[in-house]
């Protein structure tokens, strides 16, 4: 099968030209667990979430399970837990926010077609104004220490290993302010047009790597 997802250390990492991370470690072991082999890409989001919208065969991680995404997936299993929020450079002392409404006098980057800029849009932020859609997580960081931005949103644990990524040192950013509504575990989903004895297959899959030490780990953030 095809695996699309994006870039989200600890996640999902590139090493040396290899998928890796947490999430793709327990989507290796639900492959694993169904007698599947699996093709793992890493794409802007937008992309992997287009590709798996339109196109059989192809699973998605780690995506929110929203009202909206509901009907457009078969929905496998968790596979990460996340706690997304604001995140600044070090230096700049003066941001300042206690409620996600004090944001809204920043600049924001966030991805394109993923749950935090609905989530921003919904809460008054606009496009072109304090919201900046960029292609992918790389690009809203490089944007944030770019000065092009006041702020990103990612998960705390995510900061080392994006600082690595850039090149940079861990102390050149901090993290802000959580967002209380984007706790959340994400899923391992199958586009639509997967048969549904792959789906079953999967789904039983999940519910043996479940029952593990290292998803519990995983999950119940024991690696932070």
């Amino acid at each position: 099968m095809r695996v699309v997802t994006e870039l989200s250390p600890p996640h999902q990492t590139l090493v040396q030209g290899e998928v890796s991370g947490l999430s793709t470690e327990l989507v290796k072991d639900v492959l694993a667990a169904a007698g599947l082999a699996g093709k793992f890409e890493l794409y802007p989001w937008a992309r992997s979430f287009r590709i798996a919208r339109s196109q059989p065969n192809v699973l998605i991680y780690n995506m929110a399970r929203t009202t909206e995404r509901e009907a457009q997936f078969h929905w496998i299993g968790t596979v990460a837990a996340y706690q997304l929020g604001f995140v600044a450079l070090s230096h700049r002392d003066d941001i300042q926010i206690n409620t996600v409404t004090d944001a809204i006098h920043y600049t924001v980057a966030v991805q394109r077609d993923d749950i935090s800029a609905d989530f921003l849009m919904k809460n008054g932020f606009k496009k072109g104004m304090q919201l900046v859609l960029a292609a992918d997580i790389t690009e809203s960081w490089q944007l944030l220490f770019n000065g092009k931005v006041d702020l990103v949103i990612d998960d705390p644990v995510a900061l080392t290993g994006m600082a690595m990524q850039l090149g940079v040192a861990n102390q050149d950013v901090r993290f802000v302010y959580g967002i209380t509504e984007l706790e959340q575990h994400t899923w391992l989903a199958a586009s639509l047009q997967t048969p549904p004895e792959l789906i079953e297959r999967l789904q039983q899959a999940h519910s043996q790597i479940a029952k593990t030490e290292r998803y519990r780990r995983i999950m119940a953030s024991d690696y932070r």
